[in-house]
Protein backbone atom coordinates (compact mmCIF):
# COMPACT_ATOMS: atom_id res chain seq x y z
CA UNK A 1 0.00 0.00 0.00
CA UNK A 2 1.36 3.41 -0.97
CA UNK A 3 2.19 6.10 1.54
CA UNK A 4 -0.68 8.30 0.31
CA UNK A 5 -3.20 5.54 1.04
CA UNK A 6 -1.57 4.85 4.42
CA UNK A 7 -1.76 8.54 5.33
CA UNK A 8 -5.42 8.69 4.27
CA UNK A 9 -6.16 5.61 6.41
CA UNK A 10 -4.49 7.30 9.39
CA UNK A 11 -6.72 10.35 8.90
CA UNK A 12 -9.83 8.16 8.86
CA UNK A 13 -8.57 6.25 11.92
CA UNK A 14 -8.13 9.57 13.76
CA UNK A 15 -11.63 10.65 12.72
CA UNK A 16 -13.08 7.33 13.93
CA UNK A 17 -11.41 7.94 17.32
CA UNK A 18 -12.91 11.45 17.48
CA UNK A 19 -16.38 10.16 16.63
CA UNK A 20 -16.13 7.45 19.28
CA UNK A 21 -14.94 9.99 21.84
CA UNK A 22 -17.60 12.64 21.04
CA UNK A 23 -20.67 10.70 19.86
CA UNK A 24 -22.32 10.54 23.28
CA UNK A 25 -22.15 14.28 23.84
CA UNK A 26 -25.37 16.22 23.50
CA UNK A 27 -25.59 17.32 19.83
CA UNK A 28 -22.04 16.25 18.89
CA UNK A 29 -22.31 16.66 15.11
CA UNK A 30 -20.96 20.20 14.68
CA UNK A 31 -17.99 19.48 16.96
CA UNK A 32 -17.23 16.26 15.07
CA UNK A 33 -17.48 18.08 11.73
CA UNK A 34 -15.22 20.87 13.01
CA UNK A 35 -12.55 18.38 14.05
CA UNK A 36 -12.98 16.39 10.82
CA UNK A 37 -12.33 19.59 8.87
CA UNK A 38 -9.17 20.17 10.94
CA UNK A 39 -8.01 16.62 10.19
CA UNK A 40 -8.73 16.62 6.45
CA UNK A 41 -8.57 20.36 5.71
CA UNK A 42 -12.11 20.25 4.27
CA UNK A 43 -15.20 18.01 4.25
CA UNK A 44 -15.51 16.08 0.98
CA UNK A 45 -18.52 13.82 0.44
CA UNK A 46 -16.46 10.72 1.34
CA UNK A 47 -15.71 12.13 4.79
CA UNK A 48 -19.36 13.11 5.29
CA UNK A 49 -20.46 9.59 4.37
CA UNK A 50 -17.90 8.12 6.77
CA UNK A 51 -19.25 10.27 9.61
CA UNK A 52 -22.84 9.37 8.71
CA UNK A 53 -22.05 5.65 8.77
CA UNK A 54 -20.17 5.84 12.08
CA UNK A 55 -22.91 7.93 13.70
CA UNK A 56 -25.74 5.87 12.20
CA UNK A 57 -27.46 8.86 10.61
CA UNK A 58 -28.39 9.78 7.03
CA UNK A 59 -25.62 11.32 4.95
CA UNK A 60 -28.17 13.94 3.88
CA UNK A 61 -28.27 15.26 7.45
CA UNK A 62 -24.48 15.65 7.50
CA UNK A 63 -24.56 17.34 4.08
CA UNK A 64 -27.31 19.70 5.26
CA UNK A 65 -25.23 20.86 8.22
CA UNK A 66 -22.05 21.20 6.15
CA UNK A 67 -23.76 23.31 3.49
CA UNK A 68 -25.72 25.41 6.01
CA UNK A 69 -22.74 26.73 7.99
CA UNK A 70 -20.23 28.77 6.00
CA UNK A 71 -17.44 27.71 8.38
CA UNK A 72 -17.46 24.30 6.71
CA UNK A 73 -15.97 23.77 3.27
CA UNK A 74 -16.44 20.91 0.82
CA UNK A 75 -13.42 22.01 -1.22
CA UNK A 76 -9.80 22.40 -0.11
CA UNK A 77 -9.00 25.78 1.37
CA UNK A 78 -5.73 27.64 1.45
CA UNK A 79 -3.47 27.94 4.45
CA UNK A 80 -4.94 31.43 4.92
CA UNK A 81 -8.55 32.43 4.37
CA UNK A 82 -8.74 36.00 3.22
CA UNK A 83 -12.18 37.33 4.24
CA UNK A 84 -13.24 40.49 2.42
CA UNK A 85 -15.97 42.49 4.13
CA UNK A 86 -18.89 43.25 1.81
CA UNK A 87 -21.09 44.92 4.40
CA UNK A 88 -22.73 48.26 3.62
CA UNK A 89 -19.93 50.54 4.88
CA UNK A 90 -17.20 48.54 3.15
CA UNK A 91 -19.23 48.21 -0.03
CA UNK A 92 -19.82 51.96 -0.22
CA UNK A 93 -16.18 52.74 0.61
CA UNK A 94 -14.75 50.45 -2.09
CA UNK A 95 -15.12 46.72 -1.36
CA UNK A 96 -15.75 45.89 -5.05
CA UNK A 97 -12.49 47.63 -6.00
CA UNK A 98 -10.67 45.90 -3.11
CA UNK A 99 -11.97 42.53 -4.29
CA UNK A 100 -10.71 43.28 -7.80
CA UNK A 101 -7.26 44.29 -6.51
CA UNK A 102 -7.01 41.13 -4.39
CA UNK A 103 -8.23 38.99 -7.28
CA UNK A 104 -5.65 40.56 -9.61
CA UNK A 105 -2.85 40.03 -7.09
CA UNK A 106 -3.76 36.45 -6.17
CA UNK A 107 -5.05 35.30 -9.54
CA UNK A 108 -8.26 33.87 -8.06
CA UNK A 109 -11.89 34.87 -7.78
CA UNK A 110 -14.19 34.84 -4.79
CA UNK A 111 -14.41 31.39 -3.20
CA UNK A 112 -11.31 30.14 -5.01
CA UNK A 113 -7.93 28.99 -3.70
CA UNK A 114 -4.56 29.99 -5.13
CA UNK A 115 -2.63 27.30 -7.00
CA UNK A 116 0.05 27.24 -4.31
CA UNK A 117 -2.61 26.47 -1.68
CA UNK A 118 -1.73 29.55 0.33
CA UNK A 119 -4.87 31.71 0.08
CA UNK A 120 -8.62 31.22 -0.27
CA UNK A 121 -10.60 34.38 -0.96
CA UNK A 122 -13.99 34.62 0.73
CA UNK A 123 -16.65 37.30 1.26
CA UNK A 124 -18.21 38.02 4.64
CA UNK A 125 -21.09 40.36 5.48
CA UNK A 126 -19.44 42.38 8.25
CA UNK A 127 -16.30 42.20 10.36
CA UNK A 128 -17.29 45.03 12.70
CA UNK A 129 -14.56 47.42 11.59
CA UNK A 130 -16.71 49.86 9.63
CA UNK A 131 -14.53 52.86 10.48
CA UNK A 132 -11.67 51.17 8.61
CA UNK A 133 -13.70 50.43 5.45
CA UNK A 134 -12.95 48.79 3.10
CA UNK A 135 -11.59 45.91 5.18
CA UNK A 136 -10.29 42.38 4.79
CA UNK A 137 -9.15 39.90 7.40
CA UNK A 138 -6.48 37.20 7.29
CA UNK A 139 -6.58 35.03 10.40
CA UNK A 140 -6.63 37.42 13.35
CA UNK A 141 -5.21 40.32 11.33
CA UNK A 142 -7.54 43.07 10.05
CA UNK A 143 -6.45 45.36 7.23
CA UNK A 144 -8.39 48.54 6.58
CA UNK A 145 -8.51 51.56 4.32
CA UNK A 146 -6.94 49.56 1.52
CA UNK A 147 -7.11 51.77 -1.54
CA UNK A 148 -4.11 50.85 -3.71
CA UNK A 149 -2.76 47.72 -5.37
CA UNK A 150 0.62 48.44 -3.74
CA UNK A 151 -0.94 48.14 -0.26
CA UNK A 152 -2.54 44.83 -1.29
CA UNK A 153 0.83 43.50 -2.58
CA UNK A 154 2.62 44.60 0.59
CA UNK A 155 0.10 42.79 2.83
CA UNK A 156 0.03 39.60 0.75
CA UNK A 157 3.86 39.39 0.81
CA UNK A 158 3.76 39.15 4.61
CA UNK A 159 2.03 35.77 4.35
CA UNK A 160 3.97 34.23 1.47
Amino acid sequence: MGSIAQNKNRLYDRLAEVIEEKKDLRNPLIEILRIAQEIFGYLPIEVQEFIAEKMNMPASKIYGVVTFYNFFSMTPRGKYTLNVCTGTACFVKGAPRLIQMLSDELGVGMGETTEDGLFTMSAVRCVGACSLAPVFVIGEDTFGRIDTADKVKEIIKRYE
